[in-house]
């Protein structure tokens, strides 16, 4: 009778089988080292700290093992491990490459959003070569020819033993992605490299895989608990200047409609090298000698806009909740303490407007639990709101905010996010003469040129809106505020390591650009650096809206404004007055989203003031600062 086809026709002995798993064990290590190319993992340091090289290498190793089990091929089950753990690196290089730091455990939240509008803003980040497809196909040819024509390793039969070991290693497996505690005595901080503000370094030194597990391990359950005698200490220290802050004069008048732009990947180009005399935002320049402006801190580069988007919405920091990486994402309470829902309570109507698919960073949900009336989004936009590249042009938004602006009933709350300046950018836009007209530094060249190109013409663009915006609103019979900034800076890693900024920072901590505005009357002009969670506060002071928490980020927070930084930048410098003030506003932060802050808090009736809702019987004043250019 003639063997099955998946059988070997005779049994090797089995230290022969051992001899073999052994090499393979030893060559996926090597292979996996390799391809990290982490300094701590590559395969010569085998010799001087293998725990390190084999930590890395373990959960792929788990992965082969249980298919082994299933498939009894050694070179299909090893293979298959190793191209999923390719793919992995394949997805951290893209990271990167584009936003210069490595994959986290949150990132892979990112997978749920793939049907929600994330894979055409992930797509276009996908590479243009042929090749990697190419190679993809060829991998899957292998692992057909692998399944058909290898030899079994193992014998079909007795089946017990292979599968008890299959279960052993399955089970090991889930529960290190499952983040079983007792994993955390094999990855962490002393029997591996980690820098828990560095996950770049971390990965560096401990492998992309192993940073992955630590990540994970030590900092994927939950954030500490909150310590009420520590927010109590800060509240009575500052006690006074709180008060005083609460008792200030409210509004006259009618209470302004307020208007907010988050301006995508917007940025001040004069901090770069070659840009500082350039005029390329002459509307934001305008616009901040009659208003407040100046260096906005925020918690993320190069994409992660919701983490700064939730700061501003809510006057949290992002610092204080190690876990909430992408907040949307990870959030479940349905009520979310918010500039929205003070808003509300002062009367206001609350409307977010995005040209985007809502469900995208789940922002459907995350509105309702942050407490918006509405959302309008890319389905509610009219058929002329065309895009300038792959993304919704920032006129669009500007005709939308125009259209749901009302001239009667209660004061408005419209908070806009802009799309224009989405990257990648390679993309070719609506006007390719006036891109290329753009100048780029000497240094500046190739793929990097085209992209600094791209970027700065649609940043114009933005400019150009924000004018037409201010100039609009200048001309309305009711009052507004007009508060602008960039949620992060762009995705340009090679323009950055390139040409440099003017004050020598690193890209992960050099701050945006934000403004606050009154575009019928001139204010005072101040230059102010700040954080984005400190906006609300500074916005609801403009407006003469009184809550205690937030009074409480305008009286602390402009000495905090400067740690606010993207998750793997070099954290900046503390003394011991700073660190206790960090400290007791981390616990301040916690209470905040537990619901557990407001009886450590001054009486909220010294924060209750609210003005007429009445329309001025006047029209724009003299000093209307409004318009464009």
């Amino acid at each position: 009778m003639n063997p099955s086809p998946d059988r070997p026709v005779r049994l090797r002995p089995a230290w022969q089988k051992a001899l073999a798993l052994a090499v393979m064990v030893l060559a996926f290590t090597l292979l996996t080292g390799t391809i990290d190319g982490g300094v701590g993992v590559v395969p010569r340091r085998l010799l001087d700290q293998p725990f390190y090289v084999f930590a890395n290498a373990l959960p792929g190793l788990l992965l082969a093992f249980t298919l082994l089990a299933l498939t009894r091929r050694a070179l299909l089950s090893f293979g298959l491990a190793l191209a999923a753990e390719g793919l992995v690196y394949a997805v951290n290089g893209l990271k990167v490459d584009n936003l210069g730091t490595p994959l986290i455990p949150a990132d892979f939240h990112m997978l749920g959003q793939l049907d929600k509008g994330g894979m055409h803003v992930l797509g276009a980040y996908l590479p243009h070569s042929p090749w990697p497809y190419l190679a993809i196909v060829a991998a899957i040819a292998l692992v057909v020819a692998l399944w058909r024509l290898e030899p079994a390793l193992l014998a079909r039969r007795p089946r017990s033993p292979r599968m008890a070991a299959g279960a052993v290693s399955f089970v090991l497996l889930a529960t290190l992605l499952a983040g079983t505690p007792a994993w955390a005595k094999l990855y962490n901080g002393r029997t591996l490299w980690l820098e828990p503000w560095s996950a770049s370094s971390t990965a560096t030194h401990s492998g992309l895989v192993s940073s992955l597990m630590i990540y994970h391990l030590q900092y994927g359950k939950h954030d500490r608990k909150p310590d009420p005698s520590a927010a109590r200490e800060l509240i009575g220290r500052n006690d006074d200047a709180l008060r005083q802050e609460l008792q200030t004069p409210a509004a006259d008048g009618a209470q302004p409609d307020i208007v907010v732009v988050q301006s995508e990947s917007f940025f001040d180009p004069r901090i770069l090298k070659g840009y500082q005399h350039a005029d390329l935002t002459p509307n934001l320049d305008r616009l901040a000698r009659h208003g407040i402006s100046g260096a906005l801190h925020v918690p993320t580069f190069g994409g992660g806009t919701i983490r700064t988007e939730f700061e501003v919405l809510t006057g949290l920091s992002l610092r204080y909740f190690r876990n909430l990486q992408f907040p949307y994402l990870q959030l479940n309470a349905k009520v979310v303490p918010s500039l929205v829902r003070t808003l509300r309570a002062h009367g206001y109507e609350t409307v977010a407007i995005h040209g985007n698919d809502p469900s995208f960073w789940n922002r459907t949900s995350a509105f309702k639990a942050i407490g918006f009336d509405r959302f309008v989004s890319q389905s509610s936009f009219p058929a002329s709101a065309t895009n300038d590249g792959q993304y919704m042009a920032d006129r669009g938004m500007t005709d939308e905010i125009l259209t749901q602006l009302k001239d009667s009933g209660p004061p408005q709350f419209l908070f806009a996010i802009s799309i224009e300046a989405h990257g990648p950018y390679d993309t070719v836009p609506a006007d390719p003469a006036a891109r290329d007209a753009i100048p780029v530094p000497a240094g500046i060249t190739g793929k990097d040129k085209l992209e600094l190109q791209n970027y700065l013409y649609h940043i114009g663009h933005a400019d150009q809106e924000l004018g037409r915006l201010a100039a609009a609103l200048a001309r309305r019979d009711r009052p507004t505020l007009l508060m602008f900034y960039g949620d992060h800076l762009p995705a340009l890693s090679g323009v950055f390591q390139t040409d440099g900024f003017v004050d020598g920072g690193d890209m992960l901590g050099e701050p945006g650009t934000w403004l606050l505005v009154d575009p019928r009357k001139a204010m005072t002009p101040q230059h102010v650096d700040t954080a984005s969670w400190m906006l609300p506060g500074r916005l609801l002071q403009a407006a003469g809206i009184h809550d205690a928490y937030f009074a409480l980020t305008q009286v602390v927070g402009p000495d905090l404004a400067a740690l606010t930084r993207a998750p793997d930048a070099p954290p900046p410098p503390e003394d011991a007055q700073e660190r206790q003030t960090d400290h007791e506003m981390s616990d301040v932060a916690l209470l905040r989203l537990d619901g557990k802050l407001e009886a450590l808090l001054p009486q909220q009736q010294l924060a209750t003031s609210p003005a007429t809702n009445a329309p001025p019987p006047h029209g724009p004043s003299d000093g209307s600062v409004g318009a464009t250019q």
